[in-house]
């Protein structure tokens, strides 16, 4: 990744969080979504935004999908905000890491109560 895609990725980083806490009002976005990183194509003609969503699985995709609709609202936002030549083509994916994270967790609490229950 060269320094340019960097600094892109952590400006559009910045101000696709600040919109998405401040400016939609999509329904679909009543779970904390977090931005936890911008991904640039080379030619910084893509950006891949990868958000995590607090809430069941249902929640995290209807955030997917608001984001996904609000892609055009926040191409026009960022067009405004920074000064970038083009704004990136927008693509939201979910950061399963908390997730799994939080999946490993409950498995290593259960196996210590196992433990503790046998032992």
């Amino acid at each position: 990744m060269t320094r340019r895609m960097d600094r892109v990725g952590g400006l559009l980083h910045e101000e696709i969080s600040k919109l998405i806490a401040t400016e939609l009002r999509d329904p679909r976005l009543r779970a904390m979504v977090t931005v936890t990183g911008v991904r640039m194509s080379v030619d910084l003609e893509h950006a891949t935004v990868t958000i995590t969503a607090l809430g069941d699985e249902q929640e995290r995709k209807d955030a997917l999908k608001g984001l996904e609709s609000a892609k055009g609202f926040l191409r026009r936002e960022l067009a405004q905000r920074v000064e970038l030549r083009h704004i990136p083509d927008l693509r939201f994916v979910l950061d399963t890491a908390l997730v799994e994270g939080n999946r490993v967790l409950a498995m290593m609490d259960r196996m210590r109560q196992e433990r503790q229950t046998n032992g």
